[in-house]
């Protein structure tokens, strides 16, 4: 068992593969606790997608593909705020027609691209690939948005809850909300290299799910939200490596496994728990 451990670190590919995992998944799972309470799944989406376009382009000027992608992060989020305030449509309407225009932008942009090898792994992740540079990036990345997270904590958890009574009584909600959604993008970035566009979405929203089968308090919501998302990325890196099969996928299959697990089993809001309550008071009128 330990060997099953201990053997793939031997490699240095592994290590950095590993650490920039645990890192994303963990940093995604805690946004994800947000994003669940708050409705916005649709929103992680949205903006998972909407990169695209910001990092083929920055890969064509010869830029830094986090940047071109946290700008058509934030440029997304903004499309969809426009078209909500300047038409009748609703969120869930406006948050579709932006993320599969710009998605589509990004295909169409791909396809001018001679060399396409590296920008397929923005698509769907490319972690063992990672270096030591990649994981100082993910590792500043994850600190600033996990700081941010935690020191607002309180705001953006009364703003998940109860947007009218935070306006009441001063809180700035749109400020607060444009801060989460920036470190929705700056997330999304995070974790492009560990899962890749089309299964960033999963880490955003599973995690957050999982916690809330599973725990009472949004604190610990939050912190099982963020182990929910580590034990993933663990999960899945080993696996990719032992069985040869994609590490992005890999990855959301053991947090998928984990839901499961919650929707079954948990002892709250479990399908299990929830049937036997339900049989226990004709069990008594029975008697």
């Amino acid at each position: 068992m330990i060997d099953l451990l201990v053997t793939p670190l031997q490699y240095p590919f592994m290590q950095n593969a590993l650490a920039v995992a645990v890192i994303s998944a963990a940093v995604c799972g805690m946004l994800s606790a947000w994003l669940v309470l708050m409705g916005w799944s649709l929103m992680g989406e949205a903006v998972a997608h909407s990169i695209l376009p910001g990092v083929v382009l920055a890969f064509i000027v010869g830029v830094p593909l986090g940047i071109g992608a946290f700008i058509f992060g934030l440029a997304a989020v903004a499309l969809i705020g426009i078209l909500g305030q300047t038409t009748a449509l609703k969120r869930d309407t406006t948050i579709g027609v932006v993320f599969t225009s710009l998605f589509a932008l990004g295909l169409v942009l791909m396809s001018t691209v001679t060399t396409q090898t590296h920008l397929q792994h923005i698509l769907f992740g490319n972690v063992l690939g990672t270096s030591r540079a990649d994981l100082y990036q993910v590792a500043a990345l994850g600190t600033v948005t996990a700081a941010v997270l935690l020191l607002k904590r309180r705001d953006f958890t009364l703003l998940a809850f109860d947007r009218t009574y935070a306006r009441a009584i001063g809180l700035p909600v749109g400020a607060l909300t444009g801060v989460l959604l920036a470190l929705l993008a700056l997330t999304t970035v995070t974790a492009l290299q560990t899962l890749g566009v089309i299964l960033v979405v999963a880490a955003l929203v599973i995690p957050g799910a999982t916690a809330f089968l599973v725990v009472r308090s949004f604190g610990a919501m939050l912190a099982l939200s963020a182990g929910v998302g580590a034990v993933a990325a663990v999960a899945g890196v080993y696996a990719s490596y032992w069985w040869d099969v994609s590490t992005g996928g890999a990855i959301v299959l053991a947090a998928t496994a984990q839901f499961a697990l919650a929707y079954f089993l948990s002892p709250r809001r479990g399908v299990i728990a929830q049937a036997w309550r339900r049989r226990r008071p004709s069990d008594a009128v029975a008697v």
